[in-house]
């Protein structure tokens, strides 16, 4: 049992790690709470046990990834720690990814058991997605999912220390949309001092200008028969709501003369730069120097475009048009597209759909937030997983979100095996247990064991089969995208 400042809490005890599941870090955010800041979660007597993970917030897709699972706490977070009694020992507190829209704490990928191995204590949050956490409506403030993971950070610092956890020890990270949350807790001065250092993996480019927002919340709640504000969504189950995003966004393309790039990218909501809750892009708050650089430690795969490719079963099949589709809406500047053709000669239109839409939605938005970090006066050290999936005869590459399981070590999970195999190779085991091992290092020195990415060389750890450092492995896509930030969508008209 842990005294919380809450109350009392009970886990359970598995393989050598003490497991705490489903505390509530702010009050269900359902009834006159919808769409609200998170509320500060209320004391309770007695002991709450602490047994169960906390139900996924409302999904939406595709893929949906977790259904209801029953309850309405959606604001709850798990705690692993491999020593309750300890004092002082590095905190990891995972932000999980799935495109703002979907994913879970619970995910078996996310597993910490081997992390904690590893002395640290491992805090893994579920927040608001969806229209839930992000549609920009009236009456509501922006961001919630945001909010709620700030929520989560304090819970944190008020607590963690009951759990072995060092408060002045706690590492952000996140890959994917948690990367994306990760790269925004970067922006937020109140908020940094909530955590000493940040794990960002696969960084996305995708942000909203707040009219971009507003119209397609208004969009949202048109496609349901009522207003696009906090009260009048109140009636609509989250269920619903959740849904009509899904079906939203298997209709985004009838929205690409309206809304321009972010219906490209294919994820209708997301973070909102509204001057308040997020004050600007990651980029441009710490380049512009309205934020300070940190001990950062970020990085991407080589191919993140393949798993998109491969799950909407496009791959090998893409045509000229829309090759020079993903060039006209992606590619930087007046001359972008030129530059990505003048790079990649060769290229069918395969490979040219699947380099732009990789650098403009991961992977140019990750090797600038570590340049960015540089500039701003902190330490960035730059990581790209290169080992590539066995699985489908090799067709996922190393594709976005194949790092996850090397990181958590959790290989035999569904995920990780679906990434790398029912029997992971040797060199496999040794990637995620470099990678496992390097989170470690990071997030208890603030030195992941590689030189850090600074000007000049601009090295790099190439996560493979074996490993190495080098210089930057994709300077081609670096030089096209040198002096172009990622920009928030807007609308076209």
């Amino acid at each position: 049992m842990v005294r919380t400042a809450e109350g009392l809490v009970r886990g359970r005890w598995r393989a050598g790690l003490a497991d705490f599941r489903g505390i509530p870090y702010a009050q269900p955010p359902v009834g006159a709470l919808r769409f609200a800041a998170p509320a500060p979660v209320l004391p309770w007597d007695g002991v709450r046990e602490a047994d169960a993970h906390g139900p996924a917030a409302p999904q939406s897709g595709p893929p949906v990834a977790y259904g209801d699972e029953g309850g309405t706490d959606w604001l709850t977070l798990n705690v692993a720690t491999p020593d309750p009694g300890a004092a002082g020992l590095p905190v990891l507190v995972w932000i999980h990814g799935g495109a703002y829209m979907a994913g879970a704490s619970s995910d078996p990928l996310y597993d910490p058991a081997a992390l904690c191995a590893e002395g640290l204590v491992v805090v893994s949050v579920n927040y608001r997605l969806g229209a839930e956490g992000f549609a920009l409506l009236d009456g509501a403030p922006p961001n919630r999912g945001f909010l709620d993971q700030i929520a989560a950070l304090h819970w944190v610092r008020r607590n963690i220390a009951g759990f072995g956890g060092d408060p002045g020890l706690v590492t952000v990270a996140g890959q994917s949309a948690g990367a994306g949350s990760v790269a925004a807790l970067l922006t937020m001065r109140p908020v940094r001092g909530l955590f000493r250092r940040a794990i960002a993996h696969s960084v996305p480019g995708h942000h909203a200008t707040p009219a971009l927002a507003a119209d397609v919340a208004a969009v949202l709640a048109d496609r349901l028969g009522t207003r696009p504000t906090a009260e009048a969504l109140r009636d609509v189950a989250p269920r619903r709501l959740a849904d009509e995003v899904t079906a939203l966004g298997a209709g985004l393309a009838a929205y690409r003369e309206r809304w321009g790039r972010l219906a490209d990218a294919g994820i209708a909501l997301g973070p909102v730069v509204d001057g308040d809750v997020l004050p600007g892009t990651p980029w441009a708050a710490l380049s512009g120097g309205r934020a300070d650089g940190i001990e950062l430690l970020t990085g991407h795969t080589r191919d993140e475009f393949r798993l998109f490719s491969v799950m909407t079963g496009r791959l090998g099949s893409y045509t000229e048009d829309e090759a020079r589709a993903a060039l006209e809406a992606f590619a930087p500047g007046p001359h972008g597209a030129d530059a990505y053709r003048a790079a990649l000669p060769e290229a069918g239109p395969g490979e040219m759909l699947e380099t732009v839409y990789g650098d403009a939605l991961f992977r140019m938005p990750s090797l600038q937030l570590a340049r960015a970090n540089t500039a701003a006066g902190g330490t960035s050290y730059l990581v790209e997983t290169c080992l590539a999936s066995p699985v489908m005869g090799g067709a996922l590459g190393a594709c976005h979100t194949i790092d996850v399981p090397l990181a958590f070590g959790t290989l035999d999970s569904p995920a990780g095996r679906g990434f790398l195999g029912d029997e992971p190779s040797p060199g496999a085991v040794a990637a995620s247990r470099e990678l496992r091992g390097a989170w470690a290092a990071f997030a208890t020195t603030g030195d992941p064991g590689w030189p850090a990415h600074g000007p000049g060389e601009g090295l790099t750890r190439v996560l493979d089969a074996p490993s190495r450092t080098l210089p930057y492995p994709e300077e081609a896509s670096a030089r096209i995208w040198e002096g172009h930030a990622p920009a928030p969508f807007g609308p076209v008209r």
